[in-house]
């Protein structure tokens, strides 16, 4: 009911003539009042109670929980701006099997995710990109829910719209805004709607390859990675780096054939280091890939019994991504959230990106 009559106030309020475009570019105070936006988006009324409501949004819609616990709103702006705000980790069991489900699919493929549903994406168009498995499929059941808001929101003239997550929902965020690139580019959405990315607090989603395409999709200001210096989610996941996810003309690739076109003694030495290095970082990718990938997949299983785990891309050179606005604590922030080794989230809730956005004014 919510949505229908936000729908007809857009319809006989909003012009699109007269609304103001969405411009590239980080904007401070555009930050900050999604980051209140993003308070809403917890469905949690005690965590929402300390924070002040947004100024210039109204929320029209809020999904139900998805998927692995996801969930997001659609909010408006007084200029006929569309808002799609992604929900991050909450308690529940499965929101946090989104986060362990860390092993990589390619970027581009498909995923059954119900019993007749196929999820067919293109987030980067090079074989070697690939992204964390979990959050994609946590996307994929979003934008099933998404899509036709879109298109009813399309029909009234909206056409803009900011895409924001915190924490597991900016790692969501980054994966939305390539689908949503591609759906353009296919026809499935329309050429001139227009998408403004800010991520906050949030993980690495995908490999090298990934970010090069997600970064010239968004490097005219059309994206942005907000990060809290002393925040460790964005230090997640853990990387592992092997040859090969290295360009194929990398010298590094080519140096086992260089090593064996040298003198016996040297050969000896040589691929005796080149071993030491090499082993242990593809055992390590092994065993990524097994607990994050195979056996999460089995737990997952049990909470989305109609899901079928794809084939995995050998990779977990995770690297962080998009254009990055680090907010350096200063000292007024370390009086407001000291350091405590047993609190581990002092500096990855919305207060303290919060008191940091408030500082950069």
């Amino acid at each position: 009911m919510r949505f229908r009559i936000l729908i007809f106030l857009i319809a006989v309020t909003v012009s699109p003539c007269l609304a103001q475009k969405l411009q590239p570019g980080f904007d401070n105070s555009e930050f900050r009042e999604l980051l209140l936006v993003s308070v809403q988006t917890t469905a949690d009324s005690a965590y929402i109670a300390k924070f002040e409501a947004p100024s210039t949004f109204t929320m029209a819609y809020q999904s139900k929980p998805m998927g692995l616990d996801n969930l997001w709103d659609l909010w408006v702006d007084k200029e006929g701006r569309g808002c799609i705000s992604i929900r991050g980790t909450t308690m529940k069991e499965e929101s946090w099997l989104a986060n362990f489900y860390a092993a990589m699919v390619p970027a581009k493929g498909y995923l059954r995710f119900e019993d007749k549903d196929t999820f067919f994406y293109e987030l980067a168009a090079n074989p070697m990109a690939a992204v964390h498995v979990g959050w994609l499929l946590s996307m994929a059941y979003l934008s099933t829910d998404i899509l036709p808001k879109i298109d009813s929101m399309y029909a009234l003239g909206v056409k803009e719209y900011y895409i924001y997550g915190h924490s597991q929902g900016g790692a969501i965020s980054y994966l939305l805004t390539a689908h949503l690139a591609n759906l353009k580019k296919t026809g499935r959405l329309a050429e001139d709607l227009r998408f403004k990315t800010y991520c906050s607090a949030a993980p690495k989603p995908g490999n090298l390859y990934f970010a090069y395409e997600y970064e010239v999709l968004t490097q005219e200001g059309w994206g942005y990675n907000v990060v809290n210096a002393l925040d460790w989610v964005p230090e997640t996941p853990i990387s592992i780096q092997t040859l090969d996810d290295l360009n194929p003309t990398n010298p590094f690739v080519l140096l086992d054939g260089m090593i064996h076109q040298q003198p016996v003694p040297a050969r000896w030495m040589l691929n005796r280091i080149y071993k030491r290095l090499d082993k242990p970082t593809r055992k390590a990718q092994r065993i990524y890939e097994k607990y994050l990938g195979e056996v999460t997949a089995r737990v997952i299983k049990d909470k989305l019994p109609q899901s079928i785990a794809p084939e995995f891309y050998s990779s977990s050179n995770y690297v962080r991504t998009g254009i990055t606005i680090v907010m350096m604590p200063n000292e007024a922030y370390f009086l407001a959230f000291p350091e405590q080794q047993d609190e581990f989230f002092t500096h990855h809730y919305h207060e303290a990106y919060l008191f940091l956005a408030e500082a950069m004014k």
